[in-house]
């Protein structure tokens, strides 16, 4: 039996459904969907229903995912220590981020690494989803807030303070924030898990303020922002020093959020991986005073 078949069957089940796994495996719904149907004739089990939500696993597919999850711990597990037997400086590295933080922080500090080092290539990919570094869909991950598999090791890189930003002619025609934000607008940041405590303390802030727009980007709020029509809470290192951009005190403690930086423990003796970290450790700890200005 083929382990792309098997591995097929699991990329199904994380995903739940044909597209959304074609996605993440850069095919097309109609290839997976042959693949699958193929499969299950040549099994001769009815692995998945098809229902207008997506795939739902029949009980033949669900008694057989704890040991394709071994299978595929098992063959990572020898591809990490191979990998790690490669003492180059070279090769690729996939390095996740999110949002601002890899285009203004994250990018810059990666390019100067490359540039160093003309035997490596890195992907960076910005994106909200979790990547899984023990299945190694990334190398390094830069994210707010704790990791939660076993196998990864965690280093805190640097801490981010956030406050309250205005226009300079919003304040103008509106006034200073009183303290519930009534006739006051404000951009709100989408509520994901990492986001939570910044939506929070700005709601807490000016609990009467109207929403005026939710994104999902801190990017689109500084956008947002900008136009001089709203106030919103960015990072100190994004907002300060852009031109009309003024920060807004209340009185009241501004958040910091920990940035963290996740290696599988087998990755991080990769020569480039531990070469990148190190690197990037010592690039944070000279932005410490833009990053966290009042520290």
């Amino acid at each position: 039996m083929d382990w792309e078949e098997l591995h097929l069957v699991q990329h199904l089940v994380r995903h739940g459904s044909l597209s959304a796994a074609a996605r993440a495996m850069g095919t097309t719904q109609p290839t997976l969907s042959r693949r699958l149907e193929a499969f299950e004739q040549k099994t001769q089990q009815k692995l998945f229903e098809r229902q207008t939500s997506g795939l739902v696993p029949t009980a033949a597919c669900l008694s057989i995912l704890s040991a394709l999850e071994q299978m595929e711990a098992n063959a990572l597990a020898v591809e990490r220590r191979l990998a790690a037997q490669d003492d180059a400086l070279a090769g690729t590295i996939t390095v996740t981020s999110l949002d601002w933080l890899g285009d203004y922080l994250l990018a810059p500090i990666l390019t100067r690494f490359a540039a160093a080092h003309p035997g490596v290539t890195i992907h960076l990919l910005n994106d909200a989803r979790r990547f899984n570094l023990s299945r190694r869909d990334a190398d390094i991950a830069f994210r707010f807030g704790s990791f939660d598999q076993s196998d990864i090791v965690e280093r805190k890189v640097a801490d981010i303070r956030y406050g309250l930003f205005a226009m300079q002619a919003y304040l103008d025609r509106f006034g200073h924030p009183n303290a519930t934000g009534d006739g006051h607008a404000i951009v709100e940041l989408a509520e994901v898990p990492v986001r939570v405590s910044l939506s929070t303390w700005l709601k807490d802030l000016l609990p009467d303020a109207r929403v005026m727009l939710r994104a999902n980007s801190i990017r689109s709020q500084l956008s947002a922002v900008e136009t001089g029509a709203a106030l919103a809470t960015l990072p100190h290192f994004l907002a300060a020093g852009r031109d009309g951009l003024v920060s807004v005190d209340l009185g009241v403690a501004a958040p910091v959020l920990s940035l963290k930086l996740g290696v599988h423990q087998e990755t991080r003796n990769l020569p480039r991986v531990r070469k990148l970290i190190d690197f990037a450790v010592s690039q944070f700890a000279g932005l410490r005073p833009k990053l966290n200005p009042s520290s």
